[in-house]
């Protein structure tokens, strides 16, 4: 399978671009001179970038034929603030709690890599019998952090009174969640000169080193405009090998959109590059949790707010997993009519 994923092809496109136009204007004798002088400049830096994309495919043939295997993989959990103010960033402060709670009810472990990202590892046993089968037996399920939290990925909406609300108005806010799994070096290559490195002191807890050294990193991936940071680590190498890590995961997110649509299987590409999608929504007022992809609701949101997640991530799990596999049946079904 070719690499999805060519750091190099919006740039070629622009300069393809900008080729085109100047070459419009070859039939102007005032412009004539002024866009042949353009047009080679161009082509000079078309020429290097060609070079450049041929050499990162080569370079990744190998590695890209190789899908690689999430359902192991940890999970990396980035919770932010959407739309809503204040109370959006409470929001995305409570959804991480919550987040939290459960993996430490579960048994799994949680560390910070930044103050609104988390990386997720260990497995989870459950017991689990899907409510959607009548007959159905109750399973027993190793089930690893990726492959447990990757269908969170997505909007999840808020509907309460703010604390700071005086007139006891509800209000509506939002806070998107991201799922990464973690990416081996040797599936997603990152090349040096790609990159562009920011380094600050941390601030915040953590002890004197932390203050008084130059150990939190900001990372930029230059072709795909990908802006990392990581600074809870009291090392700057520590975090520099996290930004790379975060990074990896986040190629891997376009490069599996990509791959998901070229064999036709993008609409069970849920959880990866969905970050737009309104997926859940906690109405305080009706103590009810909504599931909007599957359209099933709880009505015990503080217990799953405490973190008590198990009952509506397996479900959505399921019924995510079986959509999937009727996309998938469907898909086939098209080729072979076709």
């Amino acid at each position: 399978m070719a690499n999805a994923f060519n750091p190099y092809q919006s740039q070629l496109d622009l300069i393809a671009q900008q080729i085109a136009e100047n070459q419009a204007l070859l039939t102007d004798p005032e412009m004539k001179a002024l866009a042949e002088a353009e047009i080679s400049q161009l082509q000079t830096q078309q020429a290097a970038l060609l070079t450049a994309s041929i050499s990162y495919e080569a370079s990744t043939e190998k590695t890209s034929s190789e899908v690689p295997e999430t359902s192991t993989s940890k999970a990396i959990i980035e919770v932010r603030g959407g739309a809503g103010g204040d109370e959006a960033k409470i929001w995305s402060q409570d959804l991480l709690r919550m987040y939290l709670r459960f993996i430490e009810i579960i048994g799994m472990k949680a560390e910070y890599i930044d103050d609104d990202v988390i990386k997720v590892s260990g497995r989870a046993e459950f017991s689990w019998k899907n409510p959607d089968i009548a007959d159905a037996v109750t399973e027993n399920l190793i089930i690893y952090p990726f492959e447990l939290f990757k269908y969170e990925s997505g909007v999840h909406r808020v509907q309460r009174v703010p604390a700071t609300e005086s007139q006891g108005r509800i209000h509506t806010s939002t806070a998107s969640v991201a799922v990464l799994p973690e990416i081996s070096a040797r599936h997603i290559e990152i090349r040096e000169d790609e990159l562009e490195w920011h380094f600050t002191r941390a601030g915040g807890a953590g002890g004197q080193n932390v203050n008084k050294v130059n150990s939190a990193v900001e990372l930029t991936h230059i072709p795909s405009g990908i802006v990392v940071k990581a600074r809870q680590e009291r090392k700057q190498t520590q975090n520099r090998e996290i930004a790379l890590e975060i990074l990896r995961a986040k190629l891997w997110e376009i490069e599996e959109e990509k791959r998901m649509v070229a064999v036709g299987e993008a609409r069970s590409a849920i959880g990866r590059n969905m970050r737009a999608e309104k997926i859940r929504t906690f109405n305080y007022a009706q103590n009810r949790v909504t599931d909007h992809r599957i359209n099933e609701s709880w009505y015990s949101l503080e217990r799953i707010v405490e973190g008590e997640l198990t009952a509506v991530l397996l479900l959505v799990r399921a019924r995510m997993a079986a959509g999937a596999a009727l996309d998938s049946d469907e898909s086939e079904l098209d080729s072979e009519i076709s």
